[in-house]
């Protein structure tokens, strides 16, 4: 059989954010299951990025980073059973990576901010 193909702007997921998806269930550090945290909706909005080939990108899952829509390890403390979803491309590209953490299709915005509960939402405080 021939190898397959993959397309030139295929976007490789170095590991996922399981806190939003259904029936995820997570391990704490004491090896017992629990409900994944919610994540915080950092922005009512997505952010427009320029990203380049081959570069290793961290996107922000929980929420709490100040350095959005990446992440910057406040999910440590903040929401520890939410990871960053990292990335990265075969191809350079600007993209629209999602502010309020609720896409179906991390990390990029799907148009879930512009929900009810998205837009209502009270965002956390930035120091």
């Amino acid at each position: 059989m021939p190898p397959l193909q993959r397309p030139a702007a295929l976007v490789t997921l170095i590991s996922g954010a399981c806190a939003r998806a259904a029936g995820c269930r997570v391990r704490n550090s004491s090896g017992i299951s629990s409900s994944p945290s919610r994540p915080a909706i950092a922005a009512k909005h997505p952010y427009q990025v320029d990203l380049k080939a081959g570069k290793l990108y961290a996107w922000c899952a929980c929420g709490h980073s100040k350095k959005q829509p990446f992440c910057d390890g406040s999910h440590k403390t903040a929401t520890p059973d939410i990871s960053p979803l990292r990335f990265q491309l075969e191809e350079a590209k600007s993209a629209w990576l999602c502010g309020c953490k609720h896409t179906k299709s991390p990390p990029y915005c799907d148009g879930t901010h512009k929900e009810e509960f998205v837009q209502k939402a009270e965002l956390p405080r930035q120091l």
